[in-house]
C-alpha cells in the first residue's frame, strides 16, 4: 500500500498558491497605482481615455490568446511531466521548440496586426469617428509589438511554474507597470492628453521588454541546454501543438466575448468603455489573486498524477475540492464588497484629479452587476485547469462557445434597450453588459461541473460551508455600512475606504474564525 500523499499535496498547494498570490498581489498593487495615475490625468469621460483603452485592448488580444492561458493548458502538462521524470534534455528541447515556434508565429501576427490596424478599429469600435478613431489607430500600431513581447513573457512563466518557481513570473509585470507610471508622472503635467496617450503607449512597449528581462536570468538557469528551434519532429512538441489549438480557440471565444462588450460599449455614450475597463481591473483582482493563484499552482501538480484511472480521479477530486474551498473563502467576501461597497472600492482606487465621485458611483453600478458572476468565473478557472490536467482541451472550448453566445445575444439587448425600459441614462447599458456576462458565467460553470463530475466524481462545496461564508460576508457588510454612514461624505475617498473596508475585512475574518472554518485559521497562521 502506498503512503497517503495528502500532507505533501497540501503543503504544495498552499505554498505554490501563496507564492502565486503574493506575486500577483504585488503586480496588481502597481497596476492599481498605474490606473489611479491614469485616472488622475485622463478622467473617465474623455475621448483620449476611451481611445487608449480601446487601443490597448486590441493588441492585448494577442497576449490573451497566445499567452498564459493557452500555454498553461498545452505546454505545462507536457513539460512538467518531463521535468518530474528527470528527462532534462528532452524538457530543454521541448522548451526551445515551443519558444521558437511561438516567437515566429507571434512575429507574423504582430506584422499583420500593424498593417491591418485601421480595419481592426472599424470592426471593434465602429462608434469611433474623427480624431478619436485616428488616435486609436496610432496607439494600436505602437502597442502591438509590446503585446508580442508579453507573449514571450508568458512562455517564461510556463517554464518557471513547471520548476515550482511561482513568484517571479507573476511579480514580473511590476516592471511593466513601473514604466507606464513613470511616463505618466514625468510627462502628464506638460502635454495634451492625445500626446500623453502616445507617450504612454511607447512606455508600455518598453515595460514589456523589461518584464521579459527580469525573468530571463532565472529561466536560463533552469534551462541548461536551451536552444530555440522550429523543430516539430518530437512527439512531445506535437502533443503541445495538438493541445494548443483547442485552447487557443477556447481563449479566442472568451476574447470574442470581451470584444463584443467593447463593440457595444463604443455605441454607448463617452465614458462607457473606460468605465468597463476600470471595472475589469477591479473585477479581475480577486480572480487573479484567488482564482488564478490556486489554478496556476494546481495545474503542474494535477498534471503529475500517476496510476490507474481511479487513482488519478481520486487525486484530481481531492485537489479540486480543496482548491474550491480555498477560492470561495476569499472570493465570496470580494463579491459582497463589490456589490455592497463598490463606491468605496472605486473611490479609494480611482477617485483623484479628473476622476470624480459621480464617476465612482458609475463604476460601482457596473461593478455590482459583474459581482454576480465573480464566484462562477473563479471556479471556472479551477475546473478548466482540471480538464487541462486530463489533457482535455476541447470540452472547455465547447462550453466557452455557449457562454459567449449567451453573452453576446443578451448583452446587446441589455445594453441597448434595458436603460430605456428602466428610464435611466443610456450609459448604464454598460451595467447590463456585465450582468449578462455574469449570468453566462454561471451557465458555463454548470456545464463544466456536470461533465467533470461524470469523469472523476463530484467535487462540490458543502452547503453548510457556503452558508457560513455568505452569512459572514453579509454581516461584515452590514457593519461596514454603519461605519460608512457615520463618516463625513466630503472626506478623503482613500480614508473613507480604509476606515470602512478595513473593518469589513477584520469582521469577516473574525466571524469565519468564530464559525470554525479551517481556511480562516490557516490564513491567521500565515499572517502571524
Amino acid at each position: 500500500m502506498t503512503p497517503d500523499p495528502v500532507p505533501v499535496h497540501s503543503r504544495t498547494r498552499h505554498g505554490g498558491a501563496l507564492l502565486v498570490a503574493v506575486g500577483i498581489f504585488v503586480s496588481r498593487i502597481f497596476g492599481l497605482v498605474r490606473v489611479r495615475v491614469f485616472s488622475h490625468y485622463f478622467g473617465l469621460a474623455s475621448d483620449e481615455a476611451d481611445a487608449f483603452n480601446t487601443g490597448f485592448r486590441i493588441p492585448n488580444l494577442l497576449q490573451n490568446l497566445f499567452g498564459e492561458g493557452a500555454l498553461s493548458a498545452s505546454f505545462i502538462p507536457v513539460y512538467a511531466r518531463l521535468v518530474a521524470a528527470g528527462d532534462e534534455d528532452e524538457a530543454d528541447r521541448l522548451a526551445g521548440a515551443v519558444g521558437g515556434l511561438l516567437a515566429f508565429t507571434v512575429s507574423v501576427i504582430v506584422l499583420v496586426g500593424v498593417l491591418a490596424t485601421a480595419w481592426l478599429i472599424d470592426v471593434i469600435a465602429p462608434g469611433f469617428e474623427g480624431e478619436k478613431r485616428l488616435l486609436a489607430i496610432r496607439l494600436v500600431r505602437i502597442l502591438f509589438p509590446g503585446a508580442g513581447l508579453l507573449v514571450i513573457s508568458a512562455w517564461c512563466l510556463g517554464i518557471l511554474n513547471s520548476h515550482q518557481k511561482f513568484f517571479l513570473s507573476y511579480a514580473a509585470p511590476v516592471a511593466w507597470n513601473l514604466a507606464m507610471i513613470a511616463a505618466l508622472v514625468i510627462v502628464g503635467g506638460h502635454t495634451d492628453l492625445g500626446s500623453l496617450a502616445v507617450v504612454l503607449a511607447w512606455a508600455s512597449v518598453a515595460g514589456s521588454a523589461l518584464q521579459i528581462a527580469v525573468q530571463l536570468p532565472t529561466v536560463s538557469r533552469v534551462l541548461s541546454q536551451f536552444r530555440p528551434s522550429l523543430d516539430i519532429r518530437s512527439s512531445h512538441v506535437r502533443e503541445v501543438v495538438r493541445n494548443f489549438w483547442p485552447v487557443l480557440f477556447s481563449r479566442g471565444v472568451v476574447q470574442i466575448s470581451a470584444y463584443i462588450d467593447q463593440l457595444i460599449g463604443s455605441l454607448l455614450p463617452t465614458g462607457a468603455i473606460t468605465g468597463l475597463t476600470n471595472v475589469q481591473l477591479l473585477y479581475t483582482l480577486p480572480v487573479s489573486l484567488f482564482g488564478i493563484s490556486v489554478s496556476a499552482a494546481e495545474l503542474p501538480a494535477m498534471s503529475r498524477a500517476t496510476g490507474d484511472e481511479a487513482a488519478v480521479a481520486a487525486h484530481l477530486r481531492a485537489r479540486l475540492g480543496a482548491g474550491l474551498q480555498q477560492v470561495a473563502f476569499f472570493v465570496v467576501p470580494s463579491a459582497v464588497a463589490f456589490a455592497a461597497l463598490g463606491d468605496l472600492v472605486a473611490g479609494t482606487i480611482l477617485q483623484t484629479g479628473r476622476f470624480r465621485h459621480e464617476d465612482a458611483i458609475y463604476v460601482w453600478g457596473i461593478l455590482a452587476a459583474s459581482a454576480l458572476g465573480l464566484l462562477a468565473s473563479t471556479f471556472g478557472r479551477l475546473y478548466s485547469s482540471t480538464y487541462w490536467a486530463l489533457r482535455d482541451t476541447r470540452t472547455p472550448l465547447r462550453y466557452a462557445i455557449v457562454r459567449v453566445t449567451l453573452t453576446g445575444t443578451m448583452g446587446y439587448l441589455a445594453a441597448m434597450y434595458l436603460p430605456t425600459l428602466l428610464g435611466v441614462e443610456a450609459r448604464w447599458g454598460a451595467a447590463g453588459l456585465t450582468a449578462t456576462s455574469a449570468l453566462s458565467g454561471w451557465v458555463e460553470l454548470f456545464l463544466l461541473r456536470r461533465t467533470l463530475s461524470r469523469r472523476i466524481g463530484a467535487a462540490e462545496l458543502p452547503g453548510w460551508f457556503l452558508a457560513k461564508l455568505w452569512t459572514s460576508a453579509a454581516a461584515a457588510a452590514g457593519v461596514a455600512w454603519v461605519i460608512k454612514l457615520a463618516l463625513p461624505s466630503e472626506g478623503s475617498p482613500v480614508l473613507r475606504g480604509v476606515f470602512t473596508l478595513g473593518p469589513y475585512s477584520v469582521v469577516y475574518l473574525g466571524l469565519t474564525l468564530l464559525v470554525g472554518l479551517p481556511q480562516a485559521r490557516g490564513l491567521l497562521r500565515r499572517v502571524r
